[in-house]
């Protein structure tokens, strides 16, 4: 599957988010030598203990409820099979793709960690299975967040030669994919079977995901917000530079810092061109809120990275004291309300954005000028100002979103099992509610296009960069083509939001469009 991406080498060092997003959208994966000898070291240490008299819980204890019984030794091999298939219980459509292959991604690092004690031949077949595009079908509903055991089973499954899987284009009993990409089955010894699904691949890989998408989310917002201060001529006060250094956020000061910079030759900067002294909040406010947006998203990044680089694994493999210990590791707490604090955050960022496309709606359909037939023309070309109700829905299930997701998981296990993140399950409504934002926001660019777009003045006093943004989306527009459906305005829109105007934003930068 290599595709000339860089290779991402797992080793000394554990994965960043954005090596997680590479391998995620077809980068290359491979284990250098400290990460292998590390593995070896690790199963070892597994290897030694499991014909001790001690009870090692998924070493030679059942699991669960059953963590006080000791698994005969003659059917230690025979129960890791057992274990992967009886766990594989998701349901529902199968989850994206980029998602398994985070997930897959996210095991392989926490292997290379030492603390699982995976054969090496499991790392190995599972890089191989990435590197080849055999990629598990994994439903998207089964985890509750205290390890990902559905999730992780059912690519389990398929390294075993079992389950489902999709290979060119094709979906396949998990077997057949194996056999086609000259990959062999795995074979389970003590312990894998736990080693396997116990992980958190699928809540880590798929929120590494989302902050990469948040965070571009938050640069295109800033842009829209330069538009539409244009098209209202609203008063760049918010974003001065004394405005943002008398209160010290990092995120509001980005915010204003991208603003300022998007408005640099506008003649929104010349003194008294501001149509009033002050605008509406969901003007005045943008920086401190997408500032506070963006504190939320770095928080959750780090919240990724802190599990890139942990140990996870129940029982812990300590490699220097040669030596399992029960913990829960296992619970992604910090990751799971991290994650769900960026909804409410996220959540700002659209009502704002759609206060925003109010006003400039009233002032499209409330100016006189609308019905002269060169207006009238102009505005249908940027699609039914009428975009500005499905913004507006769309804005209502923003809100709707906003909500913890990590509350309200059921004892589960008779009894054992009887606290839960629901980390999956908040990463996945994060997601969601990035794509409904998305949405807001490209109404409001059309919406502030539509008011630019048949008002002379308004285009000749713009910065460089705001014109250009504007012609970026006007050429789309033009694309569609005359008489286009809302919809198709819309889609082409939040295909130029999250792709050449993030790029337009990172060049007042000075960052390279690629990043």
């Amino acid at each position: 599957m290599d595709d000339g991406r860089r290779t991402i080498v797992v080793d000394d060092a554990p994965l960043t988010t954005a090596d997680i997003v590479a391998v995620a959208r077809g980068a290359p994966l491979t284990i250098g030598p400290t990460a292998a000898a590390r593995i070896a070291a690790s199963r070892s240490v597994v290897d030694g203990l499991v014909a001790g008299d001690d009870l090692i819980y998924g070493l030679n204890t059942g699991l669960g409820h059953m963590r006080n019984e000791r698994v005969p030794i003659d059917v230690l091999e025979a129960y890791q099979v057992v274990t992967v298939r009886t766990h594989a219980g998701g349901i529902g459509e199968p989850l994206p793709t980029e998602v398994v292959r985070a997930a897959m991604a996210v095991r392989v690092a926490g292997f290379a960690r030492g603390g699982s004690g995976a054969s090496s031949a499991i790392a190995e077949a599972y890089v191989a299975m990435l590197n080849h595009g055999v990629h598990p079908v994994v439903p998207v509903v089964g985890s509750i967040g205290a390890s990902d055991l559905m999730h992780m089973a059912a690519i389990a499954l398929v390294a075993m030669g079992e389950g489902e899987a999709e290979y060119d284009g094709r979906r396949l009993a998990g077997g057949e994919a194996l056999a086609r990409a000259g990959i062999a089955p795995i074979r389970l010894a003590p312990k894998d079977g736990l080693t396997v699904i116990s992980a958190n691949g699928v809540a880590i890989g798929h929120a590494a995901l989302v902050v990469d998408r948040a965070s571009r989310l938050a640069d295109v917002a800033d842009l829209v917000v330069a538009l539409s201060l244009e098209a209202a001529r609203g008063n760049p006060s918010i974003v001065d530079a004394v405005v943002a250094a008398a209160k010290p956020v990092a995120g509001q000061a980005l915010a204003a810092r991208r603003i300022r910079r998007l408005l640099a030759g506008s003649g929104l900067c010349a003194t008294g061109s501001a149509e009033s002294v002050q605008d509406p909040l969901s003007f005045r406010v943008a920086p401190q809120v997408h500032g506070a947006f963006r504190e939320v998203v770095d928080f959750a990044a780090r919240a990724v990275d802190t599990e890139l680089a942990a140990m996870d694994d129940n029982p812990l493999v300590s490699v220097d004291e040669r030596r399992m210990i029960s913990n829960g590791n296992f619970h992604p707490m910090l990751l799971a309300l991290a994650v769900d604090a960026i909804r409410p955050a996220l959540t700002h960022v659209g009502q704002l954005s759609d206060r925003r496309s109010g006003q400039l709606w009233d002032r499209l359909v409330s100016d006189p000028a609308i019905f002269s037939p060169e207006a009238f023309e102009q505005v249908m070309r940027y699609g039914s100002p009428l975009l500005r109700y499905a913004g507006a829905a769309r804005a209502a299930e923003l809100r709707s979103l906003a909500g913890p997701a990590t509350l309200d998981v059921a004892p589960l296990d008779v009894g054992v099992e009887d606290h839960a993140t629901m980390a999956p399950y908040a990463v996945r409504r994060t997601d969601e509610a990035l794509a409904i934002a998305e949405d807001v926001l490209a109404v409001e660019l059309v919406t502030a296009t539509g008011v630019v777009g048949w008002q002379d003045e308004i285009r000749e006093r713009m910065s460089p960069t705001t014109l250009q943004a504007l012609e970026l989306v006007v050429r789309a527009l033009d694309a569609v083509g005359s008489g286009a459906s809302s919809a198709a305005v819309h889609r082409a829109v939040v295909d130029l939001l999250i792709g050449p105007l993030r790029d337009l934003v990172l060049a007042t930068d000075g960052v390279p469009a690629t990043q």
